[in-house]
């Protein structure tokens, strides 16, 4: 067996932008739910390439929006000169009684130690100052992974546990966290969304954007056929007339700072 090492900001911004756009999409009634009003001072969490930072700047708020990966804060300060990007991790943010609003969409799931990210929210927030989010919960994308990490393993690489990228959560766990960092949850949500992946290689795109940690240490001709084998195994399950459908299942929360 090969043991596999991660690597860091294997973020590919403009892969996203092309492919991926629906993650940006998805969170337009994340803003319906934050009702975002002109003069707030916004803080956009996990920004990526900054569209829904564009879409609160339209609303004539103050926003920042801060990402972990330099690529994507990169681009996103290409496409929106006008809005203030950075680089920060949601475990070290440098703030402290700033924002109305802490809005986060398709981040948290990252985000494995999420005890100091929220720590890092709430002292971010004014007091009276929300925090809205959705992320993957507990089950996303298990269809996929289960079988990405069954084909590495097939193909002689050790994949540990401690190596998935993820954190997906149930909803009471989450909730939980968030009282414990000292909000009032006022909403929390876990539902299915199954997500179309766009075009014939979808899933193999999907891999390759957000999956790229797992075959870190590994040949690029294995991870290709590796990928292959995943493409083969789930066509069955999750190829729907033409559109491969990722497995989906989201948490949404909503929290007061009091």
């Amino acid at each position: 067996m090969y043991n596999i090492q991660s690597t860091k900001d294997t973020w590919n911004a403009d892969l996203y932008d092309m492919k991926h756009s629906f993650v940006s999409k998805y969170g337009d009634s994340l803003v319906e739910l934050l009702a975002p009003t002109q003069g707030e001072k916004i803080l956009d969490l996990g920004c990526g390439t900054g569209d829904l930072a564009k879409k609160l700047f339209d609303y004539k708020v103050d926003v920042i929006g801060v990402d972990k990966s330099n690529n994507m804060v990169l681009q996103a300060k290409i496409k929106y000169p006008n809005i203030e990007f950075m680089v920060q991790d949601a475990t070290n943010l440098a703030y402290t009684n700033d924002f109305d609003a802490v809005f986060s969409n398709a981040t948290l799931h990252w985000v494995k130690k999420p005890e100091k990210a929220l720590n890092c929210i709430y002292k971010s927030l004014k007091h009276g100052g929300r925090f809205i989010a959705e992320f993957g919960g507990k089950g996303n994308v298990q269809i996929i992974t289960d079988e990405m990490i069954n084909q590495i393993n097939e193909s002689g690489y050790e994949f540990t546990l401690e190596q998935f990228p993820w954190y997906y959560p149930s909803i009471g766990e989450y909730a939980l966290l968030m009282e414990e960092a000292g909000f009032r949850v006022t909403f929390a949500q876990h539902y299915d969304r199954p997500t179309p992946l766009d075009g014939d290689s979808g899933l193999r795109n999907w891999i390759k954007m957000f999956g790229s940690d797992f075959f870190a240490g590994i040949d690029q001709n294995i991870t290709e056929y590796i990928i292959t084998k995943v493409e083969n195994n789930l066509k069955e399950i999750l190829y729907k007339e033409g559109t491969w459908i990722a497995d989906y299942k989201r948490i949404r929360v909503a929290g007061l700072k009091e």
